[in-house]
């Protein structure tokens, strides 16, 4: 595998048989992904399209099947209860997809992360894909090409976008991150940008960012020092006024290192290639390591 997921993660998905799950899960089934079980409080007992068996609880999931990931397609003010259902279940990787959860709710689960072993992705993200293996997520199956570039962002269009970019010239994905836009998160942008710096199946790696906080400072710090891999970025909000929530919940210029143009700098100044047009993402890590290093798949 490249990060996180591959071909063998057993998946529960917190809403099997809700509206959300109906419209993603047969994506994510077609793609390759094995769903093993489904949570839905009322539930228990009943079967996901005369297959997949149905839980009341975590809980009981756990004790059943052998749980790597949990996909949480579940009503914003449902999702923090399932999260900390999640991480008291100790499944080893949450991605959490509901737009709107209060930020209040995430705090309380960011701090019940601290003292556990489980990631979480999100909320408010597309979910995370390692191309050819499995897709827990929202994005569409076909534009992705199994490779070696890495791809974490906080948007999800402009991960499609990006993706759509690398497939068109025939450089495939390592996995395609989706960490969320919201201001409290669980991975973060360094978090993911270690992660592919260490997998032997990434040669380069693409960060897509946007106003708000400092996640992609951060990230370019590490790069700085401890990168030896290539990376290309591209930060979203150039435009966007001071004060002004553009997007996303977290992408809200608060201060000036959170502004697009210091984002900008920051990165170049740590050896990143930035494009400034979202229609030239792929084109500037071509740019820095060519199209040989990069094609071929696992």
């Amino acid at each position: 595998m490249a990060i996180l997921i591959d071909c063998n993660t057993n998946v529960l998905v917190h809403g099997i048989s809700g509206r959300a799950a109906a419209f993603h899960l047969p994506y994510c089934e077609a793609y390759g992904t094995k769903v093993v079980a489904g949570v839905r409080p009322g539930k228990g007992g009943q079967h996901y399209d005369n297959r997949i068996p149905i839980y009341d609880t975590v809980r009981e999931a756990v004790v059943q099947h052998r749980i790597h990931a949990s996909l949480i397609l579940v009503p914003a003010p449902c999702a923090a209860d399932s999260i900390l259902e999640a991480i008291e279940g100790e499944i080893p990787l949450i991605i959490c997809i509901s737009e709107g959860v209060p930020t209040r709710d995430m705090l309380l689960v960011r701090e019940r992360l601290k003292n556990s072993s489980s990631l979480l992705l999100g909320p408010n993200c597309s979910g995370i894909i390692t191309p050819g293996q499995a897709k827990l997520g929202i994005m569409p199956n076909y534009i992705h090409l199994p490779g070696r570039v890495g791809v974490v962002s906080r948007s999800g269009t402009l991960t499609f976008e990006t993706v759509w970019q690398l497939t068109s010239r025939g450089i495939g994905q390592s996995t395609c991150v989706g960490i969320g836009g919201d201001p409290v998160h669980g991975l973060s942008q360094l978090d993911v940008i270690k992660m592919f710096e260490k997998d032997p199946q990434t040669s380069a790696m693409i960060m897509v960012g946007e106003i708000g906080g400092e996640e992609e400072e951060e990230a370019a710090e590490f790069i700085h020092h401890y990168g030896k891999k290539p990376v290309a970025a591209y930060i979203a909000g150039v435009t966007a006024p001071e004060g002004k929530r553009m997007g996303h919940a977290g992408a809200i210029i608060a201060g000036k290192k959170s502004g697009a143009i210091h984002k900008i700098r920051t990165l170049e100044k740590h050896g990143i290639a930035v494009a400034r047009d979202p229609s030239r993402i792929a084109e500037a890590l071509l740019e820095i390591c060519g199209s040989q290093c990069l094609r071929g798949n696992h």
